[in-house]
C-alpha cells in the first residue's frame, strides 16, 4: 500500500464533493488527468468508466478499487477519495463504499499494481482497524486511519523495523501540510452563471480563474455539451447543472490546475 502513503504524503487525498458513484469517479479521474505527468489528450475518465461498467470495483468493507491502465511508463499512482455518508457503489456485501482509491497503472506498472492491491485485499479481509471507518468524520482521522491500514499490511508482509515507525513518520510530514493543501494541483469550486446576451460570470474566490473563465469564448457552451473545458491550464469540469428563468444556466464546476502553472502564470 506505498503508493496510498505517497497519496497522502503528496496532498492526494480529497473530501468527495457529492456520494452520486460515477460523479465521485469522474472528479478523481479528471484528478489524475490533471497530473504533470500524464500526457495532453489521455481520457482516464472515458478509460476509468468503461472499466466500471464492465466490472464493479467495490472491495467490500467500505472500499472501492478503481483503476486505469494506460500505455506509457510512469510511476504508480493514486488519489484517494472519502465520502463522509458513503455511496451506493453495488458491492458485493451490500455496504456503501466511504473510500474509494483510484490507480494509475502505466505498462510498467502492473505487477506493481497486483502486489498492492493484492495486500490491500488482505488488510481489508484481517484487520481489525477496517471496522474504524464507518466512524470516521474529520478528513484528517481519515489520514490517521489509512496510516494505521498501511502499517498494518506492512506486518502482514514480515516484521520489519519500518512498520512499527510508518505512523510516526508519516504523522510527521503530513503534519506541516494542512487538509486542505492539494500539493501539485490547485483545485478551486466555481459556478458559472452563463445565458444569452451578456457574458458568463464566475463566482470564485480565485482572481485568476474569475478572469479566465469570464474571458474565455465557448467555454459555457462546451460545459453544456461535454461537460468539461481545458485550455491547457485550466480543467474546468461541471458537477451539475441548474436552468433558471430567462434561460440562465448555473453550472456548478471544480477547476483543477497544476501548481506550478499558476506559478509561470
Amino acid at each position: 500500500m506505498d503508493s496510498i502513503l505517497d497519496a497522502l504524503q503528496e496532498g492526494r487525498l480529497f473530501e468527495l464533493p457529492e456520494n452520486d458513484k460515477n460523479h465521485a469517479l469522474q472528479f478523481l479521474a479528471h484528478i489524475i488527468e490533471a497530473f504533470p505527468q500524464i500526457p495532453t489528450g489521455t481520457d482516464i475518465v472515458g478509460n476509468v468508466m468503461a472499466r466500471e461498467k464492465s466490472m464493479n470495483t467495490a472491495l467490500g468493507k467500505g472500499w472501492a478499487c478503481p483503476h486505469a491502465r494506460v500505455d506509457f511508463e510512469e510511476d504508480l499512482m493514486c488519489v484517494v477519495g472519502w465520502s463522509p455518508s458513503g455511496i451506493d457503489y453495488g458491492a458485493p456485501d451490500g455496504q456503501p463504499v466511504s473510500i474509494i482509491t483510484m490507480y494509475l497503472v502505466p505498462s510498467n506498472q502492473r505487477n506493481h499494481y497486483l502486489r498492492e492491491i493484492s495486500i490491500m485485499a488482505k488488510v481489508l479481509k484481517s484487520s481489525p482497524e477496517i471496522d474504524k471507518l464507518s466512524s470516521i468524520k474529520e478528513l484528517n482521522d481519515v489520514r490517521n486511519y489509512l496510516l494505521d491500514l498501511i502499517s498494518a499490511s506492512k506486518e502482514t508482509v514480515g516484521p520489519d523495523a519500518r512498520a512499527r515507525m510508518i505512523r510516526l513518520q508519516s504523522k510527521a510530514a503530513l503534519a506541516t501540510q494542512p487538509v486542505a493543501d492539494l500539493s501539485n494541483l490547485i483545485v478551486e469550486p466555481v459556478s458559472i452563471i452563463a445565458g444569452t446576451g451578456f457574458k458568463p460570470l464566475a463566482l470564485t474566490q480565485n482572481l485568476e480563474l474569475l478572469n479566465f473563465v469570464e474571458s474565455t469564448a465557448g467555454l459555457a457552451e462546451r460545459l453544456d455539451s461535454d461537460g468539461t473545458y481545458q485550455n491547457g491550464i485550466w480543467r474546468i469540469v461541471r458537477r451539475s447543472a441548474t436552468a433558471y428563468q430567462g434561460g440562465r444556466t448555473v453550472f456548478d464546476c471544480i477547476a483543477i490546475m497544476p501548481a506550478k502553472a499558476s506559478q509561470k502564470a
